[in-house]
C-alpha cells in the first residue's frame, strides 16, 4: 500500500510546527488511527527523505527499499505503546530511530546467514543500493544505536537532537525551530551530546569509526 505525499497546508504556531500538523498528533496519541494515518501521510515527504537518508548513512552489503523501510517504520510506530509524540520534532526523532532498529535488525539476519545469497529486503519499484563503504557498517550503526539508548536514559533531549541532526539531517537552524529556543543554544547542546556518545564509543574497541564521523558534523 503506498500512501500519497501530501503536505499540510495551514499557519504555523509558535514552534515552528504547522497547527494542523499538532492537531494531528494529539488526536493520534488519543488513539485515533485516522488522525494517524493522516499525520503520516501529511509528513510523508519527511519521513522518505528520512529513509533514504538512513539507508544511504549505513554502508553495509544490505539492499532495502526505500518505501519498505517507510511503511515498516510506520508499522513499528503505529503499534507503538508508551511512546510520546508531542511535537513534529519528537515525531521524526522516534522515526529515525525505528527505522535504524530495523536496519541492525536487517543486518544481524544478514551476518547470522552461515551460508546461501545474500539478503534482501526491497520494494518493486524504489530499490535503494546500500553504500558499501564499509563492510562493518551495521556494527558500528548497532554500538551507535546502544551507545544512544544509554544517552536517551541520561537526556532524552539530547538523544533526540542526534536523532534529529546526524540520522534526520536537520541543520541547527531548523532543530531550534522546532524547539523554539536558540541556535546557539541547539549547538551548545551537540556538542554536549557528541563529547558524551564520543566516551561511550571511545571505551568499545573497534567502534571508533562512528564517534569519528560524528566529530565531523
Amino acid at each position: 500500500m503506498r500512501y500519497i505525499a501530501v503536505r499540510a497546508v495551514a499557519s504555523p504556531n509558535p514552534d515552528g510546527m504547522d497547527t494542523s500538523i499538532a492537531a494531528l498528533i494529539r488526536d493520534a496519541e488519543a488513539g485515533d488511527r485516522t488522525a494517524a494515518d493522516r499525520l503520516f501521510t501529511a509528513l510523508y515527504d519527511d519521513l522518505h527523505r528520512l529513509a533514504e537518508r538512513q539507508l544511504v548513512r549505513n554502508g553495509n552489503q544490505l539492499t532495502l527499499g526505500t518505501t519498505t523501510l517507510l511503511h515498516e517504520a510506520y508499522i513499528n510506530i503505529a503499534d507503538r505503546s508508551g511512546a510520546s509524540f508531542p511535537d513534529r520534532a519528537h515525531f521524526l526523532a522516534y522515526a529515525a530511530r525505528a527505522m535504524r532498529g530495523l536496519i541492525i535488525d536487517y543486518g544481524r539476519q544478514r551476518r547470522a546467514q552461515k551460508r546461501g545469497g545474500e539478503f534482501h529486503i526491497t520494494s518493486i519499484d524504489d530499490a535503494v543500493p546500500m553504500v558499501a563503504a564499509d563492510a562493518n557498517g551495521t556494527v558500528q550503526l548497532e554500538a551507535l544505536g546502544e551507545a544512544l539508548e544509554g544517552l536517551s536514559r541520561l537526556d532524552p533531549p539530547l538523544a533526540e537532537l542526534v536523532d534529529l541532526h546526524f540520522f534526520c539531517g536537520f541543520g541547527f537552524g531548523e532543530i531550534a525551530a522546532m524547539r523554539g529556543v536558540s541556535e546557539r543554544t541547539v549547538q551548545r547542546d551537540w556538542r554536549k551530546a557528541r563529547l558524551l556518545l564520543h566516551r561511550v564509543m571511545r571505551d568499545d574497541e573497534g567502534n571508533t569509526g562512528s564517534a569519528q564521523e560524528m566529530d565531523g558534523r
